[in-house]
């Protein structure tokens, strides 16, 4: 495909994001005490084509499964705060025979004056488990390269940022660090930690090279980090002439697990990386590492240093499950009533398979006067971020979903998850994996957890007692017009 073809057509994928469109000035870069970084009351809650979100209701949750990236921004937009990790941290060295540093203060790593103010500025109190590895490596001189596992909240692109903002030398007007993030929205978030941390180190200068910013041809860029997508990072590079590859210092490539799920974006990045020189400090982050995964880090990363998270594996010992036998769902709706009128709930969450039936079980509980929040896919990120913070806030008791929520939220009130329909696969499969993601949700924090599924007809039984064998966990069967035996299950 010819040049400027290829770059339309990269220009087309970038545009066809489902996320909301923001408004941002046509001035590509700005000083970063100028920048700013639209937040979600800025923007029209709309689809990117201008258009309200139109809800069809009969996708089933499979059909809504979020692609990572949505997860991804999601995630940073509900985390405000570091999560507090008790994950052990793994430390693979290139070299088995250099010493292993970590800190335990950002003191010890002898940052630049308005760096280490900026990072108090932005609440970090000392390193989170992540950083006091990670940092030391990647601050090191000679630098040294790093393929790094951490989800979000963990404080990895605050530390890849300081990276970039340490090795940066504002006396030179040239682009010297360059961050590949998968999608448009991801990338504003990052330059919105870049913004926090380099608030008191004017002299470095921030370009986004993103849909909608059109350049000309051959003008050399003076700021000295460019974050920016994949596509228009090699449009940058190649067809416009902006940047000079051969000068990049450090190169960060983010959310890789994300970024070989868009189409395209591995060989795009894997062509950026090729023109870098040898001297280049490589930096690879992702939160999964699938064997997909693994093989896009190792090429192309060399020789790295490798951190990876021993995940606490979820477990459902501290959740009593149980089954409750229904004939439609207006049964499922009545054995819902009981058990609100037999137990006390401090927080429920509800999963649905279809946003149909999610909006009509919202308003069957809304009429009986629960405060409910409904959550599905046809919401942009960031209404169903306002939502998790109300229903986190207490605002709302009881949270209906899709499949969209069963990921990543933890809300410490939640004391009862209710299958409503149990969860299949692609092919309407018993989804085990999305079963205890789901249950998951309660049961957290020390706390004991309850979880109850819905059985509506004999393929539905089958599929719980497919689950209940890969689990080797009994699911007892619930009487709900028994309202002492719904008491005897709080207790």
């Amino acid at each position: 495909m010819a040049t400027d073809s290829w770059a339309f057509a990269v220009d087309e994928q970038e545009a066809s994001t489902k996320f909301i469109d923001y408004n941002c000035n046509s001035v590509v870069w700005k000083k970063i005490r100028n920048l700013r970084i639209m937040d979600v009351g800025d923007a029209p809650v709309l689809c990117s084509n201008g258009t309200k979100p139109v809800d069809d209701g009969d996708k089933s949750d499979e059909e809504e499964k979020e692609d990572k990236a949505t997860q991804s921004l999601l995630n940073k937009l509900i985390r405000s705060n570091l999560v507090n990790n008790t994950n052990q941290v793994e430390v693979l060295q290139r070299d088995p025979n250099s010493p292993l540093y970590s800190v335990k203060t950002f003191e010890e790593l002898r940052l630049k004056p308005q760096l280490l103010k900026g990072v108090y500025e932005m609440g970090f109190n000392r390193p989170s488990k992540i950083q006091e590895n990670a940092l030391p490596m990647m601050l090191a001189e000679p630098p040294q390269n790093l393929i790094a596992q951490s989800q979000s909240g963990t404080g990895k692109t605050a530390a890849f940022v300081l990276a970039m903002l340490s090795h940066v030398d504002p006396a030179l007007k040239w682009t010297q660090c360059l961050c590949i993030s998968p999608t448009y929205e991801l990338a504003l978030q990052t330059g919105k930690v870049i913004e926090q941390m380099g608030k008191f180190y004017p002299e470095v200068t921030l370009a986004y090279a993103v849909r909608g910013h059109r350049m000309e041809r051959g003008i050399k860029i003076s700021e000295q980090i460019v974050i920016g997508t994949p596509g228009t990072v090699l449009d940058w590079c190649i067809k416009l002439k902006l940047i000079d590859l051969r000068k990049i210092k450090v190169f960060v490539l983010d959310e890789a697990d994300v970024m070989i799920a868009t189409q395209g974006h591995q060989d795009q990045s894997i062509r950026i990386q090729r023109m870098l020189p040898k001297g280049c400090q490589m930096l690879l982050f992702s939160a999964t590492f699938e064997d997909s995964v693994w093989n896009f880090a190792v090429r192309v990363v060399p020789d790295p240093n490798i951190i990876k998270l021993k995940r606490e594996e979820e477990t459902l010992d501290t959740i009593k499950q149980y089954y409750v036998l229904c004939n439609s769902k207006e049964d499922k709706y009545n054995a819902l009533c009981n058990i609100y009128g037999a137990i006390t709930i401090a927080q429920a969450m509800i999963f649905c398979h279809t946003r149909k039936t999610a909006n009509w079980l919202a308003g069957q509980m809304s009429k009986e006067g629960h405060q409910v929040a409904l959550l599905s896919g046809e919401m942009v990120v960031e209404q169903r971020a306002a939502i998790i913070e109300r229903f986190r806030d207490g605002k709302e008791k009881v949270l209906i979903t899709t499949n969209v929520c069963a990921r990543g939220i933890d809300v410490e009130q939640v004391s009862v998850v209710i299958n409503f329909d149990l969860p299949l696969d692609k092919d309407h499969n018993p989804d085990n994996e999305t079963y205890l993601h789901r249950i998951g949700r309660t049961g957290r924090f020390g706390k004991r957890g309850l979880a109850i599924n819905m059985v509506d007809s004999q393929r539905s039984m089958e599929i719980l007692k497919t689950i209940e064998r890969h689990f080797n966990k009994k699911i007892l069967r619930l009487d709900t017009d028994d309202l002492d035996e719904i008491e005897k299950i709080a207790n």
